[in-house]
């Protein structure tokens, strides 16, 4: 009989080994909300090119392979977050993710915004917190090259408070669209992939550490929302590492 095992192409972290980065915790999440069978494949940033160039068609743009990425029973591969959810939702569309929510591109907007005004912060932390040894190399060189100066530069710069500053309007936005149905969700009581990618974040930020997800809760305006959200989704945050 075939395998009806999905493969998750995921990034390592320093022991215990846990998914850590908002893209892959997305798809986690999903999984783990559907109730899919899976396993995880740990891949450090220089093998992510090596290993799916094989199996997948290459992005568009700057980063050609990326994770998360998946690869299903038949063998189908989807690189993607996005492209992951579409592709899960016509394959097993219970639970529904309400991809047609006017919520998503809400939140995706938002999500955008805050990831993009921590950047300073984040490219120096994680390295230095989260990734092993085998990916440094690879994070500061393409990092640098990204942002156009090495990151603990780029933290002196533009980190700290004016991160904090920038990212204060998304998190305070995200903190609105939950109040609007009275949560835990932004959906009021019916969980869809909006929660999984705001989720996804701050889960991200804990992993950063206490004073980072403090510090971005408090800047929301209301940290209880978020914390609701994240005790809403646990039973799928659970499993982190398998």
């Amino acid at each position: 009989m075939a395998s009806k095992q999905y493969t998750l192409y995921d990034l390592p972290s320093r022991a215990p080994c846990t998914t850590w980065t908002p893209n892959p915790w997305k798809t986690r999440l999903l999984f783990n909300l559907k109730g899919l069978d899976y396993r995880t494949e740990w891949v450090e940033y220089p093998d992510i090119k090596p290993t799916l160039e094989n199996k997948v068609p290459a992005n568009a743009g700057s980063t050609a392979y990326s994770i998360p990425t998946i690869e299903s029973p038949d063998g189908t591969c989807v690189m993607d977050s996005r492209k992951i959810v579409q592709y899960i939702e016509k394959q097993h569309p219970q639970p529904s993710m309400h991809l047609d929510s006017s919520y998503l591109p809400k939140v995706e907007e938002v999500w955008s915004a805050y990831m993009g005004a921590i950047k300073p912060i984040f490219l120096n932390w994680v390295p230095r917190d989260i990734l092993n040894d085998a990916s440094l190399e690879y994070w500061y060189t393409t990092r640098e090259k990204f942002v156009g100066m090495p990151v603990d530069q780029l933290e002196k710069e533009k980190g700290g408070e004016l991160a904090w500053n920038e990212a204060e309007p998304a998190l305070r936005s995200a903190t609105a669209l939950l109040k609007e149905n009275e949560g835990p969700f932004f959906m009021g009581d019916t969980i869809s992939y909006a929660d999984l990618v705001w989720a996804s974040v701050l889960l991200f930020s804990k992993r950063l550490g206490p004073g980072f997800f403090e510090e971005a809760t408090k800047r929301s305006g209301d940290a209880q929302v978020h914390l609701n959200l994240l005790e809403a989704i646990r039973p799928w945050s659970e499993r982190d590492s398998r």
